[in-house]
């Protein structure tokens, strides 16, 4: 049959399209009857006319059934490559393109379809696309974002597929840039789906390496840039696009700005120099005379004419006498020539034809007997041939009258042929290509760190996805060697800690990528090669960034996945084996450490080595070296932790053990240096020796002896030097020198002594605390433990005994007494030890107290900033020991921490302060204020330590919370961006409390808004911005509409009302906050006369009315007219059933005793510090009747509860603990005692 009848093949293409349109089409199942119905339909479009109703079937298909776009673009595509119709591509492109924007922006799943239908089939003939793109371009300007990504993924794919590589011709060439150059503006579009799916289409283009060169520069500016969108997903795009640019750069393996600037600066001057030897060596172009000559004959004829018409009498007038010889004379006409002096050099040619008549160069062949006839009358044949012979030269010659022209200055001399300057070109060539590539591959390094400054901030983001992103592309750039990496390696080490498992585990696969595949040929070189990698991590490390290394390392070590080399190695390198430098022995024992805590054989089979090394002879040398060694063997000591299961003996090692000969006289010895590191070491050893001494306390003992005795020969010493001398001078010097005590001792010493008094002081009470009290409850359990066994072999009556008490010690056992008065007992005699014993006058620790009260009691005397800090935290570790020593000095201490001069003593009181209030928190809190009051110091480091110790201790609830707290408030709008941060940080963690904002909020914006002791109105509605978004539960919104209205009748200024009315505008509430803020109407409604106040609440009633209900509308607009009819006309004006506020019934005792209360909850006036008479020591708080509620000025808010109904509702502030808290309490139970 030759001819098929239209209605047969509607027919079957009708089944085939019927087919396709059951959703199971798709499945694998149903692979078969798919493709035997694109093959059916493939045949009826090539060969019986069915191209047409096949594109419009398509468009159709795509547009009911969004399932069908795989199967349509798998159809399109095997049509195109197996049956060779590629028009069908251009007329289904055609159809979409023909769809208007309106009409996708109705459609929803059409779109959709028709967008991956595009994107799916540039993905697979994107050549047979490109003739007909254009037809999709208007959908770039629709409203369609679905349909733009659509479109530009197209171009996307063309680009990485089709228009890639060196060989593509000019209109393909331009056709890519096109491409690119929309690609690039969308980076910027409007919606985030469209520019994260931008930066995709160009990582794929930047992988598949079909990128331009030319264009890199800019493609990664943009990116850089999107590293700030406000989309996540366009940030975590672009991260991945910039890692793409690091993997697949065609410029070095290594990208380092500092190790590239030096080669680029080398090879710029070099070029510079090639340039100008070949400026100076350059072959001048070389023009033919007769070329000039042709081009200046005509006007020279006509100078010649004018000059021959002249007469005879007036050429001579203006000729001048020839006096040189005839070859100087032409030269000199053929200069002439060239500088266009024509007049010039005919009248000088005229005179040397008189003067020279007989001359070669002034005679022309042929016309000698003319000359002869006519010599007193020369033609201008002659004088231009004359001329010509000059300038040209005869034809052939290269001897006497070839003129070269290269230089119209220099005179007419043999022309010669320059040299060949094709390889000087090439070389320079070269050289500037190579410029060109160093100065790409700077630029580009210079970009990467620059995003790496960006990037290394979202490290810390919510979005988990973003910051394994970014962990990942330190990764990429860490192998690249670029400089900056390291910063972002070192900053994802706290998120170790991470609470999220999955960026937890990105910073170890990290680390294992970074560290554990080194480069090597062999085991050793990979070990030196990762140790290497290590030890530059410690370089110049925090304590905090050395304790996440550590957790890593452990990670390592328990896994096997560092090899023994690696131990072996850093023995080498600690040991001096193996030449390296303190630094990097300093690294070797940390890492050692490190490995230790995972193996502890590691440490303690080497225990001699590391004390006769670190700690031996030579320790004076690196006290640096010598605390990390203390830091390393501590690893052995036991963790305090207590283990599962049956106690076990702490291990401790012998008294007479090589270790605590070492340390003693380390520290001894160090005494008198004046090494900086000393005190640090000096911490760690004393830690060190309560650790795993049997008799710390004996040891330190007899260092304090040594110690005492050492500064008191020094002393004697310099009190002989100085009897001895009678010199004035010389006592004049000695008194200029650095400050000392009693006018001759060094303050380094005193400091030295005084530091180590304290850490002894600090450590005794822990080891008390601590190991003795564990061992204390080891022995009784284990007590316990042998009676119960022996009890088990007694005899029948003592069974009989225990029956008869069974019911008794049944109780007792169940409610936990047993144990617990044991434990009691325990804590009891600790407490009684560090209260009445420690510092009483037959200790050692007692002997230091009025040394360390006289520095501290006379700051002006003792004015050396070390000994003072030293000095203050001395005294705060006494103080730790016992509560009435505690309490007794706490004065002192608050005195240095208002007054002191220095920083370093402000922070280090206020640190020392946060640890008391743990330990004695009845004894610090009515000096709460005096804490507060360092958050508005003038030195951002005290600043910066107040927020960190008030944040511990308000998170914690050792801090009773009030209004005080705006003095952190305040720190939002800080000049240091550290301490704002910080500052942003507690009260996101506040805000994670329930109702922990809410309850502050009144407190806080009274005391901010205070006339007096108040902040500027424009940092006021930042700080009020930020606090107001943690307000989002609508009981709590609701609850703070009637407060803050209701504070309207105390609120004495015109500012206090707009700083309230701004509040309110705040806050989002819906219709029971609209009603709220009516029935409390009468509070504010003479208040609305001032503009600030009344736009505010147009604001609020703005808010409202978005999104609300009809019904609310018209509440919105009601109540918004009597806003603005008090506005206009005031409040005496209003007609008597125009306002109808709810009464508020507030009990008259109330109101008297919130107008009576006092002013003294505000913060600590910094008018009133001057002198020591107005530091009052406050009163302690009595415990056994509760105190009368403080009275407050009226101008003061509280935020007690004056809501019943929300009082059961919401969470009050937690209480003050009242118990003495120890260092560290290893009991199994919390007590509480009263």
């Amino acid at each position: 049959m030759s001819l098929v009848e239209e209605e047969f093949t509607s027919c079957v293409t009708c089944c085939c399209y019927k087919l396709l349109e059951n959703p199971a089409i798709n499945q694998v199942k149903s692979k078969g009857t798919r493709d035997g119905v694109i093959h059916l339909l493939g045949v009826l479009v090539k060969k019986y006319n069915h191209l047409l109703g096949a594109s419009v079937k398509i468009i159709q298909l795509l547009q009911h059934f969004e399932h069908l776009a795989p199967v349509c673009v798998q159809a399109v595509s095997l049509w195109v490559s197996e049956y060779g119709v590629r028009s069908i591509v251009g007329e289904v492109m055609r159809e979409i393109g023909q769809k208007s924007p309106e009409e996708l922006s109705r459609e929803g799943s059409g779109v959709r379809a028709y967008a991956a239908f595009l994107t799916e089939l540039a993905a697979c003939i994107p050549a047979a696309m490109l003739p007909s793109i254009s037809v999709l371009l208007d959908h770039l300007d629709g409203e369609s974002y679905t349909m733009r990504m659509a479109v530009l993924e197209v171009m996307g794919e063309m680009v990485s597929q089709v228009l890639s590589g060196e060989e593509l011709e000019e209109s393909g060439r331009d056709a890519r840039d096109q491409f690119l150059d929309t690609l690039q503006e969308h980076l910027h579009d409007t919606n985030s789906f469209v520019r994260s799916r931008m930066l995709q289409t160009f990582t794929r283009i930047v992988n598949k390496k079909a990128l331009p060169l030319a264009r890199f520069r800019d493609v990664l500016t943009l990116t850089v840039g999107r590293l700030v969108d406000k989309s996540v997903n366009v940030c975590k795009n672009a991260i991945q696009l910039l890692a793409a640019f690091m993997a697949n750069n065609p410029f070095t393996w290594k990208l380092s700005s500092v190790d590239l600037k030096a080669p680029l600066q080398k090879e710029v001057d070099k070029l510079k120099e090639m340039k100008d030897k070949a400026k100076e060596q350059a072959p001048v172009a070389v023009i033919e005379a007769w070329e000039l000559w042709e081009a200046m004959e005509p006007e020279l004829l006509q100078t010649v004419q004018s000059e021959l018409q002249k007469g005879r009498e007036e050429r001579e007038g203006e000729e001048e006498r020839v006096e040189e010889t005839a070859l100087a004379a032409a030269e000199n006409i053929a200069h002439l020539l060239r500088n266009n002096k024509y007049r010039q050099a005919v009248s000088l040619t005229l005179a040397c034809m008189k003067t020279f008549p007989e001359d070669d160069l002034f005679v022309v062949s042929g016309g000698e007997e003319e000359e002869e006839d006519e010599e007193d009358k020369p033609t201008e044949e002659v004088v231009m041939a004359v001329m010509a012979l000059i300038f040209k030269g005869p034809e052939k010659s290269s001897e006497s009258g070839g003129v070269e022209t290269g230089n119209p200055q220099d005179p007419p001399l043999p022309s010669s042929e320059p040299g060949d300057p094709s390889a000087a070109a090439e070389l320079l060539s070269k050289q500037e290509m190579l410029v060109q590539y160093l100065r790409d591959t700077h630029d580009f390094a210079v970009k990467i760190e620059e995003a790496i400054a960006v990037i290394s901030t979202m490290l810390y983001w919510k979005t988990t996805s973003v910051v394994q992103e970014a962990i990942d592309f330190f990764v990429t750039v860490s192998e690249f060697g670029v400089s900056q990496a390291l910063v972002g390696v070192r900053r994802m080490l706290p998120l170790v800690w991470s609470k999220d498992a999955g960026v937890k585990e990105a910073v170890v696969e990290a680390y294992r990528r970074l560290y554990l595949n080194p480069a090597g040929d062999s085991q050793r070189a990979k070990a030196q090669s990762l140790v290497q990698n290590l030890s530059m991590l410690m370089v110049d490390a925090s304590l905090g960034t050395i304790e996440c290394l550590e957790e890593i390392i452990f990670d390592f070590f328990q896994k096997k996945e560092l090899p023994p080399a690696v131990l072996q190695l850093l023995w080498e390198r600690f040991t001096g084996k193996l030449s390296s430098s303190s630094l990097e022995r300093r690294a070797a024992v940390l890492l050692l450490g490190m490995a230790a805590r995972a193996e502890r054989e590691i440490v303690f089979s080497n225990l001699d080595t590391l004390v006769s090394v670190g700690l031996g002879e030579k320790v004076q040398e690196d006290f640096q070296l010598a605390r990390d060694t203390c830091i390393t063997i501590g690893k052995i000591a036991d963790s305090g932790k207590p283990k599962p299961g049956k106690s076990s003996k702490p291990f401790r090692l012998p008294q007479d053990h090589q270790l605590f000969t070492c340390l003693t006289n380390a520290i001894t010895t160090g005494l008198l240096s004046q090494d900086l590191y000393w005190l640090s070491f000096s911490e760690h050893a004393v830690s060190l020796l309560y650790r795993l001494s049997e008799s710390p306390d004996r040891t330190c003992a007899h260092i304090l002896r040594r110690c005492s005795a050492l500064l008191l020969e020094e002393l004697s010493k310099e009190g002989e030097a100085s009897s001895q001398s009678d010199n004035s001078l010389e006592e004049k010097d000695l008194s200029q020198s650095q400050p000392s005590v009693s006018g001759s001792l060094p303050s380094y010493l005193l400091s030295h002594l005084l530091s180590l008094v304290g850490c002894v002081g600090f450590h005794q009470v822990e080891h008390l605390e601590r190991s003795v009290s564990a061992e204390l409850r080891r022995r009784r359990v284990e007590k316990e433990e042998q009676e119960e066994e022996r009890g088990g072999r007694g005899k029948a009556g003592a069974a009989t005994r225990r029956k008869s008490k069974a019911g008794d010690d049944t109780l007792d056992e169940e409610m936990g007494l047993v144990g617990a008065s044991a434990e009691d007992t325990e804590a009891e005699l600790i407490r009684r030890i560090c209260e009445t014993e420690l510092l009483s006058g037959e200790q050692m620790l007692s002997s230091f107290v009025p040394l360390i009260l006289q520095v501290c009691n006379n700051p002006g005397k003792y004015s050396d900033p070390q000994l003072t800090t030293t000095a203050c935290l001395a005294l705060s570790k006494y103080m730790m020991i016992s509560s009435e020593f505690c309490d007794s000095h706490l004065r002192l201490l608050f005195t240095m921490l208002e007054k002191s001069a220095l920083p370093s003593v402000r922070s280090n009181t206020i640190i020392a302060l946060g640890d008391l209030t743990i330990r004695f928190p009845n004894l610090i809190e009515p000096w709460t204020p005096h804490l507060y009051a360092r958050l508005r110091d003038d030195a951002p480091s005290v600043r910066k330590t107040a927020v960190i110790v008030m944040t511990h201790l308000i998170l914690k609830d050792m801090v009773k919370v009030k209004g005080q707290v705006s003095e952190m408030a305040v720190l939002l709008m800080d000049s240091e961006q550290e301490i704002m941060a910080l500052a942003f940080n507690f009260f996101n963690e506040l805000a994670a409390k329930d109702n922990a904002i809410y309850n502050l909020l009144p407190d806080i914006i009274s005391r901010l808004s205070d006339p007096e002791n108040g902040i500027e109105e424009e940092p006021f509605h930042t700080i009020m911005k930020q606090l107001f978004s943690y307000i989002t539960k609508d009981k709590q919104t609701e609850s703070l509409v009637e407060k803050l209205c209701q504070r309207f009748r105390t609120a004495r200024t015109e500012r206090q009302w707009r700083d309230l009315a701004y509040c309110l505008s705040l806050l989002s509430f819906a219709e029971r906050g609209l009603r709220k803020m009516q029935e409390n109407f009468e509070c504010f409604g003479d208040k609305l006369g001032e503009e600030a106040v009344y736009q505010s609440f147009i604001t609020t009633m703005g808010k409202i009315r978005r999104g609300a209900k009809p019904e609310v509308k018209a509440l919105v607009d009601e109540f918004e007219h009597k806003l603005t009819a008090c506005h206009t006309r005031g409040m005496e004006n209003l007609e008597p059933g125009e306002s109808q506020p709810a009464p508020i019934s507030t009990p008259a005792s109330k109101l008297d005793k919130r107008g009576a209360r006092g002013a003294r909850s505000q913060a600590l006036s910094t008018q009133n510090r001057n002198d020591d008479s107005d530091f009052v020591t406050p009163r302690p708080r009595r415990t056994r009747k509760p105190a009368p509620r403080r009275q407050r000025a009226a101008i003061t808010f509280s935020s007690d509860e004056e809501d019943e109904e929300s009082a059961g509702e919401l969470e009050v502030e937690s209480e003050t603990p009242k118990v003495q808290t120890p260092i560290q309490r290893s009991s199994r139970r919390t007590r509480t005692k009263q």
